[in-house]
């Protein structure tokens, strides 16, 4: 397989960093964001490297990297989803959250609510939010995943058909521009389905970068949502998804430039 002399240094930085970004590259090569995108969709395209929002990743690297650094990956984008999200849910209601970055930033913006039953699967989740004696947090029991601190199996899934909530708050690992919902573990796919049936209210939020990653194990579809909330939504076909769906779409990038 032939490379250019660039496209070797672009794969070593993504090996040394886990990622590479447009802006990064185009200043250390002195050359356009533009030539920058075609090098990484042509690695891409050589299944070099996977896309995502502003840059690219190791193939499969997104659910090796570290937590933390995961947390930081769109980290402002987060914020402004999880608080766009916390808006829709009002004082007094139950809700289940999943695993995942961004629904723990709206665990972060629902620490000021008032009654609020939490129902999770989500160590951080959990942990982050019993500390507030105006929330009654319930976490799952299963087999805990080292990796993230998500209770997932058989256990965690029998634990949510018990329940019947106002509002779920779940998250992804890729989105197809079909309306396809994936994530890289079919234990968690088994969770979240049983989280997404037994609510009154289903709440997906995700960072506008699943659109350009590929996990395999197959969630659902975005009509089974009824709010999408993400920072932006460049995908055209998507956005018509939704629109027949009758999903409502909430892009919180206009949150995310006023505060």
């Amino acid at each position: 397989m032939f490379l250019l002399p660039r496209h070797e240094q672009i794969l070593q930085l993504a090996k040394e960093h886990g990622r590479v970004t447009v802006e990064t590259l185009a200043e250390l090569f002195g050359v356009t964001p533009q030539t920058i995108r075609k090098d990484l969709n042509d690695l891409c395209d050589q299944r070099l490297l996977t896309r995502i929002h502003g840059g690219a990743l190791l193939p499969s690297g997104i659910e090796n990297m570290e937590y933390e650094a995961r947390r930081e990956l769109a980290a402002d984008e987060k914020r402004a989803i999880g608080r766009a999200a916390a808006e829709l849910i009002p004082d007094k209601a139950s809700l289940f959250i999943n695993i995942g970055t961004t629904t723990e930033a709206v665990s972060d913006a629902l620490l000021d609510h008032q009654g609020l039953m939490v129902i999770t699967n989500n160590i951080n989740v959990a942990n982050r939010m019993r500390v507030y004696p105006s929330l009654e947090v319930i976490i799952a029991g299963g087999v805990v995943r080292g990796s993230d601190g998500g209770v997932v199996g058989e256990a965690a899934v029998d634990f949510f058909r018990q329940f019947k909530v106002d509002y779920a708050v779940i998250g992804v690992s890729a989105i197809d521009e079909d309306g396809a919902l994936f994530d890289y573990d079919f234990r968690e796919v088994k969770v979240a389905q049983a989280i997404i049936a037994n609510a009154r209210h289903v709440v997906l939020v995700s960072d506008s970068s699943k659109f350009d990653r590929a996990a395999p194990v197959r969630i659902g579809h975005i009509s089974q949502v009824d709010t999408f909330i993400t920072d932006r939504c460049p995908d055209l076909r998507f956005r018509a998804v939704c629109e027949e769906a009758n999903v409502r779409l909430v892009e919180a990038c206009a949150t995310a430039e006023t505060v």
